[in-house]
């Protein structure tokens, strides 16, 4: 388990960052610039938070009242950095090597192999950091991190130099190997994509503080904020201002919307692409189409009410396109 309870004043923004997860898969998501990378530089002991406390399965790692901070080599954790920070001017076999290094030469041999065989990189261990490939070099930065034995992986935008292609191949292969590893792992990302496929729990992150936390699919689901909403990926968010006991009007998409169990406190709403219908009544009004959107995963119609922004409709196939569209209340998600 790691607990986390820290403030640091960074440049722009006030770092006040609280969680406590059990979670074999954890992930920090928010856009850059919001303190989810500092926020693991100061679990691993990179950065010093100015208070707060840190613990890891019961260790204190930092606590700025009792004057605790475990320098890195002490804390028992693998950093897993964007660039994989390989040495240069050392080959496969010498990167792993400088994990292990005061060990014996048999047991330096018998890890490496092993690792290697894990990692499928046994043929690449003469071969220099510039000679591999992204896909590669990753993983050679993952066994030299395991080679350390930590009880907490970080993974700092693991995928971020990845093109698209072996990015989307990797991310199940990097999951598969580190459940087969064992231990706890927390993700820093951006990419809401990343976060919903590796993480069993994610935090959303926005201006240096947590706004949601909970099980990745109950997080996607219901974001509870507007920004929770937009950093989750949806499209359609808008603020509303309640006119009715249960109605709000958006003024985005100029237009009011019949809601269930509307409280006081709603301040916006998000609508998913496939909730709209051509047939339903409630919240039907006429539409005026903007164009379809071709994507890999299908049409999308995009669409506005009356002066309103563009609104987004996910189409099934060879679906006919209506005058009117309406959106069951149920369907609506109110955010505060």
């Amino acid at each position: 388990m790691i607990e986390v309870d820290i403030k640091m004043k960074l440049d722009t923004i006030m770092l006040e960052t609280s969680f406590k997860t059990e979670s074999s898969f954890f992930a920090l998501l928010g856009p850059s610039g919001c303190g989810k990378s500092m926020t693991l530089k100061a679990i691993a002991g990179l950065c010093k938070p100015d208070e707060g406390r840190i613990v890891l399965d019961g260790e204190v790692l930092f606590d700025s009242e009792k004057k605790i901070n475990l320098p890195p080599q002490k804390r028992g954790i693998g950093y897993l950095f964007q660039n994989y920070a390989l040495f240069p001017n050392m080959n496969v076999r010498r990167n792993l090597e400088a994990a292990i290094f005061g060990k014996k030469k048999e047991e330096r041999l018998k890890e490496i192999d092993e690792i290697t065989t894990l990692f499928e990189i046994k043929s690449k261990l003469k071969a220099m950091p510039s000679e591999l490939s992204g896909g590669e070099k990753q993983r050679v930065a993952l066994a030299r991190m395991l080679l350390s034995k930590p009880r907490l992986v970080l993974l700092d935008e693991p995928f971020s130099a990845l093109d698209g292609f072996l990015k989307e191949n990797l991310i199940t292969d990097l999951k598969e190997r580190l459940k087969a590893y064992g231990k706890q792992v927390v993700l820093v990302t951006h990419s809401m994509d990343e976060a919903y496929r590796i993480s069993t729990e994610t935090a959303l992150m926005e201006k240096g503080s947590i706004i949601r936390l909970g099980k990745t699919e109950d997080v996607f689901a219901n974001p509870k904020t507007v920004t929770g909403a937009k950093i989750t990926g949806y499209r359609n968010v808008s603020d509303v201002k309640i006119v009715g006991r249960d109605t709000v009007f958006s003024p985005l998409w100029n237009m009011n919307f019949k809601v269930e169990n509307l409280k006081e406190d709603a301040k916006g709403i998000v609508i998913r692409e496939d909730a709209f219908s051509f047939t339903e009544t409630e919240n039907s009004k006429p539409i005026f189409v903007d164009e379809v959107e071709k994507t890999l995963l299908g049409n999308v119609l995009i669409f506005h009410y009356g002066g309103g922004k563009p609104i987004y409709m996910k189409l099934s196939d060879s679906q006919s396109i209506g005058k009117r569209l309406g959106i069951k209340a149920s369907s609506i998600i109110l955010l505060k």
